[in-house]
């Protein structure tokens, strides 16, 4: 513990000109006087550590001094890559190791370019969960993800409906999306599949670890997976005659990718420049909700059922608005 601290130490005041005891006391969480305690250490072996004395004093290295200490771990060059998503390094259980690598990333570059890891920093940022939703972290997400990372083999029991299913999986790549944690994993000895993570459970990685398939594309996948799955749930249709307005609001109101093809599909506009188009649908509950962001600039016209329910919406509106007291 204390030599990777020492090491730590080293790689801080390496990419530095120099830095308090206080803020290095910060950055190694410890105390002021053990960070006296350190730099007193890696003089007696050797690092030319200088203390300046006094109200802007501090701690720098001399001489030109340079640690060889920079070379990358593999977690640590892994994480690297994901270092724009925090909160998913931190969910992973893969904050230190991202520190780590970014810290030896910064002492090796040149004094010039030492600020880039800021600058970067506060020119983009990673924000996945969806709108007002508070995000929750999956108790099992680490165990999976170091399975993931290390390719072993995991037995995991999940929810599915009103039972628990056990399945031996080989876990392939992990998907955050809108806040909730995927797994894409091929059964044992089967296809591929994709699980969410908080209704798992139980997750036991084992010592033995799989071959992976060299042409399984984890991107490829999940764009494909996401594709079928919202086809899949688009079960029932509504015709719905759309104004100008309504046809440019359409794909913000319901399914882009439903609203993008219904309106491919449909013929030219009418003599009042309304466009009629026929368009897939969960199901008329969800689609009641959905259509009735467009307002008046959308006439559903069928089934029956639902345009009797927007005629009734209507009626209450009329009614309500039309009061002498409103």
């Amino acid at each position: 513990m204390r030599a990777a601290r020492l090491i730590k130490m080293v790689l801080l005041l390496q990419s530095r000109p120099s830095m308090t005891a206080a803020e290095l006391a910060r950055e190694l969480e410890v105390s002021e006087r053990t960070v006296t305690r350190d730099a007193q250490a890696l003089s007696e072996a050797g690092v030319p550590v200088y203390a300046d004395r006094g109200r802007s004093g501090g701690y720098r290295l001399v001489g030109g001094y340079r640690t060889r200490l920079t070379g990358l771990a593999r977690s640590e060059a892994e994480a690297l890559f994901l270092s724009g998503v925090p909160g998913a390094l931190r969910e992973m259980g893969l904050a230190d190791a991202a520190s780590a690598a970014r810290l030896k990333v910064s002492a090796a570059l040149l004094p010039s370019l030492r600020d880039a890891p800021d600058s970067a920093a506060q020119r983009f940022h990673l924000d996945a969960p969806a709108w007002f939703r508070e995000p929750q972290t999956p108790a099992l997400l680490p165990v999976v993800a170091e399975a993931v990372w290390d390719d072993r083999c995991v037995t995991a029991r999940y929810r599915r409906g009103d039972e628990e299913v056990e399945r031996s999986l080989e876990p392939y790549g992990l998907v955050l999306k809108a806040g909730v944690w995927y797994l894409c994993a091929r059964v044992a000895g089967g296809s591929f599949r994709t699980y969410r993570i908080d209704r798992f459970t139980a997750a036991v990685a084992s010592a033995d670890r799989f071959g992976r398939d060299p042409d399984f594309d984890l991107p490829a996948h999940w764009a494909a997976q996401a594709e079928r799955f919202a086809r899949s749930i688009l079960r029932a249709e509504v015709v719905v005659r759309l104004s100008p307005d309504g046809v440019r609001g359409l794909p913000h109101a319901v399914d882009p990718l439903a609203a993008r093809e219904a309106l491919r599909d449909a013929g030219g506009p009418d003599a009042e420049g309304w466009v009629t188009v026929t368009l897939p649908v969960e199901s008329e509950e969800v689609a009641h909700a959905q259509l009735t962001a467009l307002g008046p600039e959308a006439e559903v016209l069928a089934p029956t059922g639902l345009r009797a329910r927007f005629a009734a919406d209507a009626a209450r509106l009329a009614a309500r608005y039309g009061r002498a007291d409103a």
